[in-house]
Parts: C-alpha cells; sequence; structure tokens
C-alpha cells in the first residue's frame, strides 16, 4: 500500500481543529436535527429503504504513512436499478428527481456529522474520494491523505463538479500545507455561501452534479492506457473486499 510523505502539523490542527469539529457538530446537531427527521421521511416516500447510504472512503494515513479506510454516510439519492445481467446501471441513470434535489442542497451530505463525530472526518479538509479514484493518484496526489478528509474544502468552494480533477487535486494539495484556525474559518463560511447558492440556483447545478471517477478522466485524457485502466479497477476492487472482510 502507498506510504504518504509525513507533514510537519501545527498546535491547531493536532490539538483544536478535533475539539471544534466535535463542538460544532454537537450544536448543528441540536439546532438542525429535526432536518435529519425530515429529510429521512422525504428520502423513505420518494426512494424507499434503505434511507441511509454508506460507502468504503480513503481516510486519514495512520501513523506509517499508509490510508485507513472508513465507512463515510449520506442520505440515499439512487435507486438499485439493474441491467439484464444483474449490474447496477450507471450512477446518472439512478439518480431520481427527488435525489438530485438533495445533492444540489447539499442535504445528502448532512449524516457526515456523524462521521465528524467520530473522528474520521473534519468539518473543513480534502473531500474523501473513492477508492477507486485513489488507486490512479500518483505518489504526489496521494499526499491528500496526510490530512483528515472534510465536510468541505478548497476544491468545493472553488468550483465543485465544474472544475477538472487536476484543479479539484491541486486545491487539496494545496490546502494541506495551510491548515490554521483563520483558514479553515474563512472556508466555513465560504461553504455556507456555496449551500445557500446551491438553495438558490438548484436547476442550474443538474449538470454538476455527477462526476466521473478520476480513473475515467485519466483514460479519456490518453494518460493511462486500457491495460492500466483495467489493472488499476482490479487492485482497487480487492482493496475493498479486503476492507470489507477483515
Amino acid at each position: 500500500m502507498q506510504c504518504i510523505n509525513s507533514r510537519k502539523k501545527g498546535c491547531y490542527e493536532k490539538y483544536v481543529k478535533r475539539i471544534l469539529d466535535i463542538l460544532f457538530s454537537i450544536l448543528f446537531l441540536v439546532c438542525f436535527g429535526w432536518v435529519y427527521i425530515v429529510v429521512a421521511i422525504f428520502v423513505r416516500v420518494k426512494l424507499g429503504s434503505p434511507v441511509l447510504f454508506r460507502q468504503i472512503r480513503p481516510g486519514l494515513a495512520d501513523k506509517d504513512g499508509h490510508e485507513t479506510f472508513f465507512y463515510i454516510y449520506k442520505f440515499r439519492t439512487m435507486t438499485n436499478e439493474r441491467n439484464a445481467e444483474g449490474n447496477l446501471l450507471p450512477d446518472e441513470l439512478r439518480v431520481t428527481r427527488p435525489g438530485a434535489f438533495l445533492r444540489a442542497t447539499f442535504l445528502d451530505e448532512i449524516p457526515e456529522i456523524f462521521n465528524i463525530l467520530n473522528g474520521t472526518m473534519s468539518f473543513i479538509g480534502p473531500r474523501p474520494q473513492l477508492v477507486q479514484d485513489m488507486v490512479f493518484m500518483t505518489p504526489e496526489l496521494r499526499r491528500r491523505h496526510a490530512a483528515k478528509p472534510g465536510l468541505s474544502g478548497l476544491a468545493q468552494v472553488n468550483g465543485l463538479n465544474s472544475i477538472s480533477w487536476d484543479e479539484k487535486l491541486n486545491w487539496d494539495l494545496k490546502y494541506i500545507e495551510n491548515i490554521t484556525f483563520g483558514y479553515d474559518l474563512k472556508l466555513f463560511f465560504r461553504t455556507i455561501g456555496t449551500v445557500f447558492k446551491g438553495f438558490k440556483h438548484i436547476k442550474d447545478k443538474d449538470e454538476s452534479l455527477h462526476s466521473e471517477d478520476y480513473g475515467d478522466f485519466l483514460l479519456r485524457e490518453g494518460r493511462v492506457s486500457k491495460e492500466e485502466y483495467e489493472a488499476l479497477h482490479t487492485e482497487a476492487r480487492k482493496l475493498l473486499d479486503q476492507i470489507e472482510n477483515d
């Protein structure tokens, strides 16, 4: 498994950031617990059960420099429709209009508050990508896992899915070199502005709800061969099977 280069962490990141994550998570749940109930009922009526969706994502690298993995929690936005061979249809064919609404308004993300409470995520940090995205990243790009993944980050306030993978990952690397209280606070308030824009421009966001996998992007750009693409996808599937069976 890839070894992540060590990175010096300041006092804020080591001690204060976690305390603030806990305090603000509790405050959010106290103030907006009713939203969870409303959204859960909405999902149950429109999409059925299960209401919550969980998926393995790469998280903060451990002391030996290897990625750890965790289950991220979201409200469900897709159906379980399959083709004649029994395989799930592509994501864009399974996202319903109610699901698109939840994504456009970021309401599908609010269960991640529980990831923040249990310490697998932070409010601000690089967004946790898919395992099949991680295996395509270079050692330099995987340095993003030297910081705890976040509910929001630099890439999210600078274009989200409207920017390229290269831009997105470069924003992540820029963030991990400047983790301070002032910078996190600035990103926190910019995130609130992004959320309100989502509510005001739901229809305009429909085209940016789906982002292609990193491997698909690299293949389309001709930066990996078909053989490399298939080999790395096989590696990702084996890794997921190993994590699920541990």
